[in-house]
């Protein structure tokens, strides 16, 4: 029994370099090629003074998370906290919410970066659905190998994300003009705000690594010293980023590829693949973060009877959620069938998930409130983040209806679940009289 229970559980390897990367792998993603450039049209230079706002703000989003992990480290993330202070029907949901989001979220993210790969070569749709399934199931390899093996790639590839927008800052530096800032405020103050709301979705991801806090060597010191080193890093990277959009005036020439032409300008063809094997990148550590986190919470749903018990399987050899692997594996097959039959356009998928994952960090906020209450510090980072986030969560659109049918689909099998336990036992009228 011991041996059995011991191969059921989750390996502690992540260290804090570990936690760091992957930290950076999931709030780091494809934006970064793309939001800067958007920002900059909408406030001009005044955009920079959003991104150092964001780039404040991330401290105390980042830390809420870290703090909750560090306290409650469980595979179950932000699932297991909702759990502790709202009951395990409240955190059931919200586990649903984040794992039927990964499915949807991740070819999203796949497609995305093999579409600046095959733009870069000239290579057609085919080509980039091809590359998207590869990036899918080097994701879920990465993570059915174990956690040991992914942090250690999760850091080679932040590193080179890292070193290609350091670069990209470099060589932006001859290019800026002090003509490029003037004037500063072209669309007033106003504008300011409504850059800062899309930034915010830049700066979301830290609840997917809590969902791998079970497996952190020192939850203390990967969680809450992990995530303030990757909020740095992050705050930097994004900065950097936007100041190179700005100064060259990138952005002018057009906000949805700044990054791209800021790059391809000096370079020529070169700087165009540099990209395109960036975005690969880019997108492959967002994936190995999440494919990592959701398969966890299949995990600890599972091992709570809150999804069917294959779910809950974990690897012999490799003590990786083997049940959770499958699900996403078939998930991913669904979705990128589903788009590569022009059934469902990309831009349907991009918008499903998106409430989903602000309500699941939305909750999470909720239950640092309640959980964090006797660290005034703690208490005040939470509120912080619970604010801001429920801000953006309106203007998710029709997209709240997913997690709205998640909802009705978790408490209807709560019913059938309810009815299948009342059937099972004995009626006290049927019991036979004690003595007999």
């Amino acid at each position: 029994m011991e041996s059995n229970t011991s191969q059921q559980q989750l390996k502690k390897t992540i260290g804090t370099p570990q936690a760091v990367a992957l930290y950076i792998g999931a709030v780091i993603g494809s934006g970064v090629l793309i939001v800067p450039g958007l920002a900059a049209e909408m406030a001009g230079p005044a955009s920079l003074l959003a991104w150092g706002f964001m780039t404040l703000l991330i401290l105390p989003m980042a830390l809420s998370m870290g703090l909750l992990s560090a306290k409650y480290p469980n595979a179950g993330g932000v699932s297991h906290f909702v759990t502790l202070a709202f009951g395990p029907r409240a955190g059931a949901v919200v586990g649903w919410f984040f794992l039927m989001s990964v499915p949807i979220g991740a070819p999203v993210a796949a497609l995305t970066g093999a579409g600046y790969l095959t733009a870069a070569l000239g290579w057609g749709e085919h080509a980039r659905i091809v590359i998207a399934s590869l990036i899918l199931v080097c994701g879920l390899l990465v993570n059915w190998f174990g956690m040991k093996l992914a942090g250690g790639i999760q850091i080679a590839v932040v590193i080179a994300i890292a070193a290609v927008l350091l670069f990209a800052f470099a060589v932006s530096v001859p290019q800026m003009e002090t003509t490029h800032f003037a004037p500063f405020l072209p669309h007033g103050w106003l504008s300011v705000g409504q850059a800062a709301a899309i930034l915010f979705w830049c700066f979301i991801g830290w609840e997917a690594v809590s969902h791998m806090s079970e497996e952190f060597k020192n939850p203390q010191r990967a969680a809450v010293k992990g995530v303030m080193i990757a909020a740095v890093i992050v705050g930097i990277l994004y900065f950097l980023s936007a100041l190179a959009v700005v100064g060259t005036g990138s952005y002018l020439a057009g906000a949805d590829t700044a990054l791209v032409h800021l790059i391809s300008a000096p370079l020529g063809h070169l700087g165009a693949l540099m990209v395109g094997v960036m975005g690969i990148f880019i997108c492959t550590a967002t994936i190995i973060a999440y494919a990592g986190a959701a398969s966890r919470v299949a995990y600890a749903l599972a091992r709570e009877g809150h999804a069917p018990a294959w779910m809950g399987r974990v690897s012999g050899t490799y003590h990786s959620p083997a049940g959770g692997l499958l699900f996403l594996g078939v998930s991913f097959v669904l979705v990128m069938t589903l788009y590569g039959t022009r059934l469902v356009s990309l831009t349907t998928l991009i918008q499903l998930p998106n409430a989903a994952f602000i309500l699941t960090y939305l909750c999470g906020c909720a239950a640092g409130i309640r959980l964090l209450k006797e660290d005034r510090r703690a208490l005040a980072v939470s509120w912080i983040s619970f604010i801001c986030t429920a801000a953006v969560f309106p203007f998710t659109g029709w997209a709240m209806l997913y997690p709205c049918a998640i909802l009705v689909v978790c408490w209807a099998a709560g019913l059938l679940r309810q009815q299948k336990s009342g059937r099972t036992r004995t009626p006290l009228s049927d019991q036979p009289p004690a003595g007999k």
